[in-house]
Formats: C-alpha cells, structure tokens, sequence
C-alpha cells in the first residue's frame, strides 16, 4: 500500500506540473522579435536589389540596343591631310572617331537615300542585319593613288580583265577578273558617262537578291584636295549607281570646310 500510495502521490505531481510546462510552451511568440526584423531587413534589401537590377538592365539595355550609335548631332571638326571636314556625330560610325582633330581617316554611315545619320525613328536599319542594305559606308582618307576606281580603269583594271565582257544589270557592263588578281569573286561593272570618267563599281553579285549584303560592292572617289572616300553599299542598290555616285560627292563637298567662311569677319577694322 505504501508503494501504491507514493506512486500515486508521484503521479499526482506529475499530472500538476504538466499543465505548467505546456502553458509556457503554449506562451512563447511562435516568431519572435528578431526574426522578424531580420526578415523585414532581408526583404529590405531584396527590393532594393531588384531595383537597381531593373535600373541598371534598362541602362545596360539601352546601352547595348544602341551598339556605339549616338544621336547627338554636335558638329565635329575633323582633318584629313589637307582636308578638313565638319560632320555630325551621329554619322560617324564608330564613338572614338567622334573627336576634334587631325585623323588618319574617318568612318561614316548614312541612311539610303535620306543621306542621314543615326536617329531613333531609324535604329531598326543600323540595328537589324536585314535592314542594314539601306545603309551606305563612307571612309574618308588621305589619298594614297593617283587616281580613284574611275580614273584606274584603263591603266589597271583593263588589264586584268578575264573573257569578253558581258551584259550586267542596271545598265553596267559586267566584266570578270582574273583569279590571280586578287579580286576573289567579284566583278568589275562599268558605264560610259557623258562628259565624265566612265563609272566602275567592284561587286560580289549574290545568287539572289536576299543574299546580298549591306557592303557587297564598293567603290572611291576623290573629293576635295586630297580626300580618298571610298563607299561601300548593298548590291540590292545598284540600280540607283547614278544618282548614289553624285549624292555621295555632293554630300562630302557639303561638308569640306571652307577656311575662309571659317575666318571671323572683320567689324569696323577689329
């Protein structure tokens, strides 16, 4: 009996203190205070993450859709040899030869026919490969020949003619050169002009038309006092050879500095 009874009595303890133990389990805050806060910081941080990952995607988005392209049309003074030449920013190809100075050369790119440099309403035809045809190449150097593609005609290229020359398209003579010439593929296309130097345009004529490539004929001419520009554009233009040629002319003499429009008029003999 006395065993029962301790038992009992120990039971009886037990069965009193098991409420307390659950009431202060039941008590304690299921998250507590600082874990909260650490979560409120690390939410915190997280926004701001993604912040500025939105932010700088757009800035990193907009830098890479523009691909070196500016519309900044600020003039830029550039000379060439004996040549200088005042041009916008936005038609110089390529963001280090957009700077004041003397140069070896400098690259520009000009919308068909609109002879116009790089603008929003345009960026899908400086951007996208398919519409890149409608674009025209321009380098502009010191001469290094005396003569351009026109004017080495005869000397030159006359002699390397491969076979009888044939009809081309747009009105050209088409004439093959030979393989060891150097001039892989291409053909040389030429037309009688009045009163001016026969045209001669070298061109990798494609298979067909959407084969053709935004710089697949070329051709150089001289402009000023010692200006080599050589232009580059798709074949898919070749039937606008004539007035291209005279707007590619027209539109580097517009832009040939004039030394003494530059000069400051004299006021009352200052």
């Amino acid at each position: 009996m006395g065993i029962v009874s301790r038992a009992e009595g120990n039971e009886g303890k037990s069965m009193v203190s098991s409420p307390s133990s659950a009431t202060m389990i039941e008590e304690r805050p299921l998250i507590s205070s600082g874990f909260v806060y650490r979560l409120t910081a690390g939410i915190a941080v997280l926004a701001a993450l993604t912040v500025g990952i939105t932010v700088g995607g757009h800035w990193l988005g907009e830098k890479i859709s523009l691909a070196g392209h500016t519309t900044d049309t600020r003039p830029v003074s550039v000379t060439i040899g004996e040549d200088t030449l005042r041009l916008t920013a936005n038609t110089i190809r390529f963001p280090s030869e957009r700077v004041d100075g003397a140069a070896d050369r400098v690259d520009l790119y000009l919308t068909w026919p609109q002879m116009q440099g790089y603008a929003e309403a345009d960026r899908l035809r400086f951007d996208d490969i398919s519409q890149s045809s409608s674009l025209i190449f321009l380098q502009l150097s010191q001469s290094t020949m005396s003569r351009d593609m026109s004017g080495r005609l005869e000397p030159i290229y006359s002699h390397i003619m491969d076979g009888a020359a044939y009809a081309g398209p747009y009105g050209l003579t088409a004439h093959r050169l030979r393989a060891d010439a150097g001039y892989n593929d291409e053909v040389l296309l030429t037309a009688a002009r009045p009163d001016q130097p026969d045209y001669v345009v070298r061109c990798i004529l494609p298979p067909s038309p959407d084969q053709a490539t935004s710089g697949d004929c070329q051709r150089d001419v001289k402009v000023g006092k010692d200006l080599s520009v050589l232009y580059r554009f798709s074949s898919n233009q070749l039937g606008d050879w004539r007035i291209m040629d005279a707007s590619v002319q027209d539109f580097i003499k517009a832009h040939l500095a004039n030394t003494t429009s530059l000069a400051a008029p004299a006021v009352d003999g200052r």
